[in-house]
């Protein structure tokens, strides 16, 4: 039995085939067209695997993108395909920390997987990646950069929490001669400080498990742990969780 599953993203698509024990994994960038990119992620995977499009069972598509992707089978949230990647990802995590392009969440979870509760901000840029993308232009940094250049030492507070008031502070701090490694630090903190407050309101959990794009940077990690005073874990794989979690809900569908 062979199931796929596609996590459309605002700025990468994930996908993970699970073929029996077998895993593979894709990403790329989602571009102008998520269908399109659905339909070339699936294309990359089975390449990879020597499979054949009619080979494949069942197909289940999550992210922001996922009713785009018209060889999808489902289309599942990306509440439900987190909280199940993530509990397939590490054993007994009870609660999800996603910081993605658009939007930041926070789930709680039983072991299975199974949603409990979730806390989730898509109306403001602060807290995710987007806020993140925005100040390190303001920076001169590319955001893949940004854990390279954070030095907790003296760090200074970012107190505005709307990403183009954010943006007129960093530069301000820069003209006032602090160094870029003490506002990355800020930043750091402000994003993690912001989103460990949505966890809080829902009750830390005792294995908090951090995925998505953010996921990557481990200064951001560090700073959460600081905020939430519990430990945070990364899984090597954390930014294929909703992926993950979409092709286990693909092999459900076959019974």
């Amino acid at each position: 039995m062979i199931t796929i599953g596609i996590d459309i993203g605002s700025t990468a698509t994930k996908a993970v085939l699970l073929n029996g024990t077998k895993e593979l994994y894709e990403i790329m960038p989602t571009g102008w067209s998520p269908k399109e990119t659905g339909k070339a992620i699936v294309s990359r995977l089975l390449e990879k695997g020597h499979l054949r499009r009619d080979q494949v069972s069942k197909i289940v598509a999550t992210g922001y993108g996922r009713d785009l992707i018209s060889i999808a089978h489902k289309a599942v949230t990306e509440i439900t395909c987190h909280g199940r990647g993530a509990a397939f990802l590490v054993e007994d995590a009870d609660m999800v920390i996603d910081i993605g392009g658009q939007d930041s969440k926070v789930i709680k979870i039983h072991r299975s997987g199974r949603v409990v509760d979730f806390i989730m901000n898509d109306k403001c840029a602060a807290g995710t990646g987007r806020f993140l993308e925005v100040t390190a232009v303001s920076l001169g940094l590319d955001v893949s950069e940004l854990e390279k250049y954070h030095d907790s030492r003296n760090m200074v507070s970012i107190n505005s929490m709307c990403t183009v008031f954010a943006e007129t502070e960093v530069i301000s701090l820069l003209a006032a001669g602090i160094e870029k490694e003490k506002i990355v630090a800020g930043l750091h903190s402000s994003v993690a400080g912001r989103v460990a407050n949505m966890a809080k309101k829902l009750g830390v959990g005792s294995k908090i498990v951090f995925t998505g794009g953010v996921s990557l940077n481990g200064a951001i990690r560090e700073m959460l742990k600081l905020h939430l005073e519990a430990n945070v874990l990364t899984p090597a794989l954390s930014q294929y969780a909703g992926a993950m979690g979409a092709a286990l809900i693909a092999r459900d569908m076959n019974g």
